[in-house]
C-alpha cells in the first residue's frame, strides 16, 4: 500500500483519490474531470509519478480538460466497474455525464450501464460506489434504490450471469455506507469491517479512500493501492 499525505486546507476531500484517478490492466492511468473546484485541486502529479517510479504506465489518458464545459465523471466514484463482464455501472448525476461516460468506456473497453437511483427522500445517489460493490463472485447493492424496475431488474440480471451471489443492501444500511467497500486480499480473507465514524461525515467511507493499482510492478516492486 502507497499511503499520500495532505496537510493543506484547500482540498477537504483529498482523502477520496478514487475520484480523480484509476488504474487499469495494460498500464493505462484515467484522470477524471471533477465537479467542484475544491475536488479539482486533488488532483496531485506526484502521486501519478510516484506510480510510475513503481509500476509499468504506459500512458496516462486526462480527461479532466471537460471541466471548461462543466462535464465530470467522478472516476471510481461514479463508476463501479466490474473488470471481469467489462461493464460500468453508473447512477445518474451531474457527477456522471454520458459524454465523458461515453469517452472513458470507448477507452477502457468497457459497456456502460446507467440507470437512475435515489434514497428514501427521493435524492439522487451522488456516487454510485455508495450504492453498490462488485466482488469476484458476489455482488452488494441497495437494488431497491434504483428507480426504474426494468432498470433494476437489469442490473440484478447482468450481475448475477457469470454466477456471484447478490447482497440485498437496505437504503438505510446504504446510509450507513454499508455498500461502500472495495474487495481485497489479505491474509485473514477478503472481508474486513473498519469504523471511519469521521470520515464518513464528508458522504464516504472506505472504498472511497482507496485507489485500487492495476498495473504490473517494475522488478523488485510489489502490488499495493494507494490511499
Amino acid at each position: 500500500m502507497h499511503l499520500f499525505e495532505d496537510t493543506g486546507t484547500a482540498t477537504p476531500d483529498a482523502v477520496f483519490p478514487n475520484n480523480w484517478f484509476s488504474t487499469h490492466a495494460g498500464g493505462h492511468v484515467a484522470i477524471y474531470p471533477m465537479a467542484t473546484p475544491s475536488s479539482q485541486r486533488e488532483r496531485r502529479w506526484d502521486i501519478i509519478d510516484g506510480l510510475k517510479q513503481h509500476y509499468r504506465v504506459q500512458d496516462v489518458i486526462d480527461y479532466s480538460g471537460l471541466e471548461q464545459d462543466h462535464v465530470y465523471l467522478e472516476g471510481t466514484g461514479a463508476m463501479v466497474l466490474d473488470y471481469i463482464d467489462r461493464v460500468a455501472y453508473v447512477a445518474r448525476s451531474n457527477r456522471a455525464d454520458p459524454l465523458a461516460l461515453e469517452r472513458f468506456c470507448t477507452h477502457f473497453n468497457y459497456e456502460p450501464l446507467l440507470f437512475g437511483a435515489a434514497d428514501a427522500s427521493r435524492q439522487a445517489v451522488y456516487h454510485t460506489n455508495v450504492l453498490m460493490c462488485i466482488g469476484t463472485d458476489f455482488a452488494m447493492a441497495g437494488f431497491d434504490m434504483i428507480t426504474d424496475a426494468q432498470r433494476r431488474r437489469e442490473v440484478r440480471q447482468r450481475l448475477s450471469e457469470n454466477g456471484r451471489t447478490l447482497v440485498e443492501l437496505t437504503a438505510a444500511q446504504i446510509g450507513e455506507f454499508a455498500g461502500n467497500a472495495l474487495e481485497l486480499q489479505g491474509s485473514d480473507g477478503r472481508l474486513l469491517a473498519l469504523e471511519v465514524p469521521t470520515i464518513e461525515l464528508a458522504g464516504g467511507s472506505v472504498r472511497c479512500m482507496l485507489a485500487g493499482i492495476h498495473l504490473k510492478p517494475r522488478p523488485g516492486q510489489r502490488d499495493a493501492s494507494v490511499e
